[in-house]
């Protein structure tokens, strides 16, 4: 086999800091969020829906985290290469549905 990807999963406390963060930018904006945090496999490791947050984007924060983890990059770029013409044209459909718009 090819080589294995070796990345370092985060610890509990990381992402418990990583949410506290995110709540904390949150709060400092005004915008209620729901907070999904992913693992080095893409695999949801902690979520957050904070009082008020639209209950539409407990599935985009989690796709939007997991489209970041898969791809290694901000969703707004994916975003720019995934308009129709571009490389990655129609990979929203991919892998159970990708967010690849900004922001978050």
């Amino acid at each position: 086999m090819g080589n294995a990807i070796n990345q370092k999963d985060l610890s509990d406390d990381c992402a418990r800091n990583v949410v506290k963060a995110a709540m904390d930018k949150a709060t400092e904006i005004g915008c209620q969020m729901d907070i999904a945090i992913v693992d080095a496999g893409a695999n949801l490791k902690a979520f957050f829906r904070m009082e008020g947050a639209w209950l539409g984007s407990i599935d985009i924060a989690i796709k939007k985290a997991k489209t970041a983890r898969f791809f290694d990059m901000p969703t707004g770029e994916i975003g720019k290469l995934s308009q129709p013409g571009g490389p990655l044209y129609n990979i929203g459909h991919s892998n159970g549905g990708l967010i690849s718009f900004p922001g978050g």
